[in-house]
C-alpha cells in the first residue's frame, strides 16, 4: 500500500469543531497530499486529554471530526486515516521516548507555557510531556515529511532532537523528519480581529467560522468581518482585514490576488464581504451534504476506521519492536 512514496504524517485534535481556518490552512491540503505522498493521517484523541473533556462531548466530538475529515476529502482508499487511541504504539512508545527527553527540553516548549496559563487549575504532567507523544506519532511511522505551521515547528524540533539522540546511542533506528509548509497553506485570520489567527476559543463568536455552520450564519459573520475605514479591495500588509478577506477568497476560489483586485475594481467593501461568503457557502456545500450523509452511516465509520486502525497498528509496530529490541527488552 503506497510505501514507495515518501511517508507523510499528520495528525488533528477532535477537540471542538473544525473552523474555516483549520480547513484552508491544514486540511485542504491532506487531500492534495493524498497523490504525492503516502499518508497517515490521525485523529489525535489521546492529545485531547490534557485539557479535561466531558465524555459525552468527547464521543461525540470524535465522531462529528472523523466524518467531516472524510467529508473534506480524505480517501481511505489512498490514506491511512486511524485513531490515535487505538493504535497502542503511539502510548507505548510515547513512555520510552519521555525517558529520552530531557526536562529542560519540556519546560523550555511555548504550548506548555500557554496551556500553563490558561488552564492554571490543572498544570497535569500529560501536558508537559505532550511534545514525547507527539514525537512517538511521528516517528512511528518513520515519516519523510510533517506539514507545519509556524506554530508547530518547535515540536518537530523536539521531535528531531529525540530521534537523533536515539540513534546516537542505538544506531539508525528512526528516520529523522523533515517539516514543510505545503504551498497552499492559506493562514486565516479572524474576521473581528485580523491580527490573531481564526480559533475556536475566539471571544467573539462573529470572528470564527465553523465549517458546520448555517449558510445564513456565515453569511452574517462575513458582513461584520472587521475592515478599515478605505474601501478599495486591494492586498496589503497595511490592510490586515480585507487582506484576510482576500485570502479566504482566494483559497476558495483558485483566484489570485491580482485576478481578485481586477475582479472588485470600482466595488466596495460591501459587495466583496457578500461575494466572500457566497464563495465560502458554496465551497462548503457539499462537504456539509457529505458530512451529513456520512454521519447518519456509524457501520461505514466503523469499517474505515477499523482498518484503518488495524494498518496502523501493524506499520507502527515493527518500529516499536526494532526500539524495545535495541534498549533491551525481551520479546
Amino acid at each position: 500500500m503506497g510505501e514507495k512514496k515518501p511517508i507523510v504524517l499528520s495528525a488533528i485534535q477532535p477537540s471542538g469543531s473544525m473552523t474555516l481556518g483549520n480547513y484552508l490552512g491544514a486540511i485542504k491540503n491532506w487531500i492534495t497530499m493524498q497523490d504525492e505522498y503516502f499518508c497517515f493521517y490521525a485523529l489525535a484523541d489521546l492529545h485531547t486529554i490534557t485539557v479535561r473533556q466531558d465524555p459525552k462531548e468527547m464521543r461525540k466530538h470524535i465522531l462529528d471530526m472523523y466524518a467531516l475529515l472524510l467529508a473534506c476529502g480524505i480517501d481511505p482508499e489512498k490514506s491511512v486515516f486511524f485513531i490515535q487511541s487505538h493504535v497502542t504504539t503511539h502510548a507505548q512508545l510515547a513512555w520510552i521516548l519521555n525517558c529520552y527527553t530531557q526536562f529542560g527540553e519540556l519546560s523550555r516548549m511555548t504550548q506548555f507555557k500557554d496551556k500553563s496559563r490558561k488552564h492554571a487549575d490543572n498544570i497535569n504532567a500529560g501536558l508537559f510531556t505532550y511534545p514525547a507523544l507527539m514525537a512517538a506519532d511521528i516517528l512511528l511511522y518513520q515519516a519523510d515529511k510533517v506539514p507545519v505551521g509556524a506554530d508547530q515547528m518547535q515540536h518537530l524540533e523536539i521531535t528531531r532532537d529525540i530521534a537523533t539522540r536515539f540513534n546516537g546511542l542505538y544506531g539508525n533506528v528512526f528516520k529523522i523528519p523533515e517539516g514543510f509548509v505545503p504551498k497552499n497553506g492559506a493562514r486565516v485570520m479572524s474576521l473581528q480581529n485580523p491580527s490573531s489567527k481564526m480559533s475556536k476559543s475566539d471571544e467573539n463568536v462573529n470572528g470564527c467560522v465553523y465549517m458546520l455552520d448555517k449558510p445564513e450564519t456565515i453569511m452574517k459573520k462575513f458582513k461584520r468581518a472587521i475592515t478599515d475605514t478605505d474601501t478599495k479591495v486591494y492586498f496589503s500588509e497595511d490592510k490586515p482585514g480585507i487582506s484576510n478577506l482576500m485570502t479566504i477568497y482566494g483559497a476558495v476560489t483558485g483566484k489570485t490576488m491580482e485576478q481578485i483586485e481586477k475582479e472588485f475594481d470600482g466595488k466596495g467593501y460591501g459587495d466583496f464581504k457578500t461575494a466572500v461568503g457566497e464563495a465560502v457557502v458554496e465551497h462548503l456545500r457539499p462537504i456539509q451534504d457529505e458530512y451529513n450523509r456520512i454521519i447518519k452511516d456509524r457501520a461505514y465509520m466503523e469499517e474505515t476506521w477499523k482498518k484503518a486502525d488495524a494498518f496502523a497498528q501493524n506499520f507502527s509496530q515493527r518500529t516499536l519492536d526494532k526500539v524495545m529490541k535495541k534498549i533491551g527488552y525481551i520479546k
